[in-house]
């Protein structure tokens, strides 16, 4: 894995693709969750919004290192 990638001309750090990437994820993923009335059952629906990006972020990166 490289650990910067040339993006429009510049380069940036291979964590910054896959924060984009979870980022639209975890969007749809969201909606979805939303929509279905999932957050009914959460305690706290902000709280586990942050824990499910995190751990996708998370999971992400970890998959990505290991490639």
């Amino acid at each position: 894995m490289p650990v910067e990638v040339e993006l429009f001309g510049f380069f940036a750090p291979t964590l910054l693709l896959v924060l984009m990437a979870t980022a639209a994820v975890f969007v749809v993923l969201d909606l979805l969750l939303a929509r279905a009335g999932a957050y009914r059952y959460a305690w706290h629906p902000g709280l586990f919004r942050v824990a499910l990006f995190a751990v996708l972020f998370c999971g992400a990166a970890l998959v990505i290192h290991e490639t």
